[in-house]
């Protein structure tokens, strides 16, 4: 929902409109229309009229991730961006033929996961309130892994999980628990901005039954568990005799201290595999620890 400024900045822009129905000779029209963002790389993005003494209302269909705004602030202004809405306007008339890009990421990871637009100065008309739309998701039932979009190697700064600070990993010492049929094997700890990973190879003994590893929590010496979320390399069970790639991750708040982890993996029949002395090194720039 929109904070009571913001929309009263819309109502003010779709209210402008709708008084310069009969603009002065020569004045530019100022205009309210629906957007659609494009849905591939490969599609031109939409473009949008601005003009230096105007400004322009980006209202969206889901909200936003103001960080991940991306412009150029020496022809661009941002005026202010919420939740679901920013207003620019350009420091001056673009030049003719001029072209700037703006584009943010929307907060739900769904494709699009970004929008972009391409700002022209027009001498006829500007674009006062854009409504941006998102395409229709293609149905999901046929959906594959294949069509899934590759993230790039930007689009982790963009999002906030990697900062100047960078990555650092720590190793962790193989395990084997006789009495819950596991080993583990070339596990490796990572830490971002916000966040902790644990990768890790876990083999599901010969002499046990098929597992499938459902739900794991990081333990800390103080504090409450972290719940975290897995990722496994295919779905389906771990066979007996097999193994398979999981991968943890849980949020955490930023801290400049290094802390120590036990990750508890459960799974089917009440078995669990406990990786203690999980280390998150203090975050710095540098490779592993």
């Amino acid at each position: 929902m929109l904070q009571p400024f913001r929309l009263a900045l819309a109502f003010a822009l779709v209210s402008g409109v709708a008084a310069g129905a009969e603009p002065a000779p020569g004045a530019r029209v100022r205009r309210e229309r629906p957007v659609t963002v494009a849905s591939t790389p490969a599609e031109p993005l939409p473009v949008v009229h601005v003009a230096g003494g105007a400004r322009t209302l980006f209202l969206f269909s889901a909200p936003i991730q103001r960080k991940t705004l991306t412009f150029d602030e020496s022809r661009i202004r941002v005026l202010d961006a919420g939740e679901r809405s920013i207003i620019v306007q350009p420091v001056a008339n673009l030049t003719e033929g001029e072209r700037q890009e703006i584009g943010v990421f929307f907060a739900d990871g769904r494709a699009p996961t970004r929008a972009a637009f391409v700002l022209m100065t027009d001498p006829s008309d500007v674009d006062a309130l854009i409504d941006v739309q998102r395409p229709e998701p293609p149905n999901t039932a046929c959906k594959t892994d294949a069509q899934l979009p590759v993230p790039k190697p930007e689009d982790f700064v963009l999002l906030g999980l990697v900062d100047g600070k960078g990555v650092t990993t720590s190793k962790i010492q193989d395990k084997r628990d006789d009495a819950q049929g596991f080993r583990t094997q070339g596990a490796v700890s990572f830490r971002g901005k916000g966040w902790v990973l644990v990768d890790v190879t876990i083999w599901n003994t010969s002499d046990q039954q098929a597992w499938t590893p459902r739900e794991a929590t990081f333990t800390g010496r103080v504090g409450m568990p972290l719940r975290a979320r897995l990722v496994t390399a295919k779905k389906g069970p771990i066979l007996p005799g097999e193994e398979r790639r999981v991968i943890a991750v849980a949020e955490i708040q930023d801290s400049d201290a290094s802390f120590v982890f036990a990750l508890e993996v459960r799974g089917d029949d009440g078995r669990r595999l406990l990786i203690p002395e999980v280390r998150f090194p203090k975050p710095a720039t540098g490779g592993a620890q």
